[in-house]
């Protein structure tokens, strides 16, 4: 019975989602800040006279939720989190070409004939400052004694870009590191937000790999949080933008994504603490220039997805 009210829960939330979206002109899954695509979908209607429709949650539910209405699908924009989405769906044939005029100073690994970046977060580590531990200053120093059960991970099976940085750091020096972090107490906690919360609660000191914009943007709000990129590299989450091509409503999708990456949507990006995809728009955080972005073979990486997070999770399974 159970399982019955909760399927059909599912199915009267899709439901209502597809009727609401009726009265949209088109729609846009979101995995990323909330706030952001709020701001944009305003200015955007505002500008535009386009209604839209949004579903904002994290990418493991807005796939979830484009593969439940595949017989009968109602996204026209997809924003994800992970490049790896562009890849894939444009390998299914899922995606429209498309290249706005507004992308000209969107660099060319920004870019694609099928997707081209809102914008970009990076990884670092996370540190309190009132933790009353040293601050860090590169990946290792987590596993020293000072940080001792005090350093979280995001699940690198949860989280696409702490992934590509557990799969990078492996391929630059083996799992010693790793090792290390786990014979020093560090604790694989869940998603982005789980490892992360604890941090700013004080109950530990830092968390390795958060994702940038999250703790730049507390910080900004006042929160005891502190952003540390290390000098050896780390990789960056390109958060690709993207029409499928069963849309009805094409040329309102392309204007949405002329929308995103003009001077106004670029800005907004900007103002959440993300790189914006354009290198003209300037913003109050460091910028890919600044920072050593460690080499990742998409294609390589994601093919032995599966074996790295066996051999990770055997890691710290001990």
């Amino acid at each position: 019975m159970k399982n019955k009210l909760f399927g059909g829960g599912i199915a009267l939330a899709l439901t209502l989602l597809s009727s609401t979206a009726a009265f949209a002109d088109i729609t846009v899954y979101s995995a990323g800040p909330g706030s952001l695509i709020e701001k944009l979908v305003a200015g955007f209607t505002e500008k535009t006279g386009t209604k839209v429709q949004v579903f904002q949650a994290t990418t493991g539910k807005v796939m979830a939720r484009i593969e439940a209405e595949a017989a009968n699908p109602v996204v026209d924009v997809l924003i994800s989190a992970s490049w790896d989405t562009a890849t894939d769906f444009a390998k299914r044939n899922w995606l429209v070409a498309y290249t706005s005029p507004n992308a000209v100073n969107v660099p060319d690994f920004l870019k694609n004939e099928y997707a081209v970046a809102q914008g970009v977060s990076a990884l670092g580590i996370a540190w309190n400052p009132n933790s009353k531990t040293p601050k860090p200053a590169e990946w290792a120093d987590l596993a020293k004694p000072e940080y001792k059960d005090l350093v979280n991970l995001p699940d690198p099976a949860q989280s696409g870009a702490t992934f590509e940085l557990v799969a990078a750091l492996q391929a630059q020096s083996g799992w010693d590191l790793f090792k290390n972090l786990q014979a020093n107490g560090a604790h694989v906690a869940g998603a982005n937000a789980e490892a992360l919360n604890p941090v700013l609660q004080g109950a530990k000191a830092a968390v390795f790999g958060a994702v940038d914009y999250i703790s730049l943007n507390g910080k900004a709000k006042g929160e005891a949080i502190d952003v540390i990129f290390p000098e050896s590299g780390t990789v960056i989450a390109p958060r690709p933008a993207m029409i499928l091509n069963w849309s009805k409503n094409q040329d309102e999708a392309k204007a949405f994504i002329d929308y995103m990456l003009s001077d106004e949507g670029q800005k907004m990006v900007a103002n959440t603490y993300l790189m914006p995809s354009r290198t003209d728009i300037p913003a109050n955080r460091p910028l890919i220039n600044d920072l050593k972005i460690l080499s990742v073979d998409a294609a390589a990486v994601y093919g032995k997805r599966n074996e790295t997070l066996k051999e990770f999770n055997a890691v710290f399974a001990k």
